[in-house]
């Protein structure tokens, strides 16, 4: 059994959330990455902006990056604003990263942020999450499930 989290390791502000992430794809196992930013990105997801909705990571030379990910220049950031979509680095132990390039390159997963967070440290977190797309038929199956269990809520709730 897992030890429990420790509670600066707990989220607490979330910042940028792939809602769309779980309709989209069939979630195999999350993983928590560091990020590296600089000073400016930190403000403004600190101000509550950035988005992930059409992001994804790779994994490139032994090391994993974050794609397409939009965290918009700082309004008082002057000439030492960053770049709002560049690739931003994601922080693994090495045994993690091997795991995720090699379900990547055999099993044709994909690398989908979830969310991007601060901690009980005021660290920047990702929460990465190794996905197989769904088909058509999956995400209907899904829908109909959903409607399932809301249903059976409203009934228990009228009898219960």
């Amino acid at each position: 059994m897992a030890r429990p989290r420790p509670e600066a390791f707990k989220k607490v502000k979330t910042v940028a959330e792939n809602r769309r992430a779980r309709f989209d794809y069939a979630i195999d196992e999350v993983f928590e990455a560091g990020i590296v930013l600089q000073g400016t990105e930190v403000k403004s997801l600190r101000f509550g902006e950035g988005s992930i909705a059409e992001s994804y990571a790779e994994v490139k030379d032994e090391q994993v990056w974050l794609v397409n990910s939009n965290i918009p220049e700082f309004s008082h950031g002057n000439r030492y604003n960053h770049e709002p979509k560049r690739p931003r680095k994601l922080l693994l132990h090495q045994r993690e990263i091997a795991k995720l390039h090699g379900a990547v390159a055999r099993k044709g997963m994909t690398l989908v942020p979830l969310s991007i967070y601060f901690n009980g440290q005021g660290r920047a977190k990702v929460e990465l999450a190794l996905a197989k797309g769904k088909n058509a038929a999956d995400k209907r199956e899904t829908t109909k499930e959903r409607e399932w269990k809301r249903e059976q809520g409203r009934l228990l709730k009228e009898h219960g």
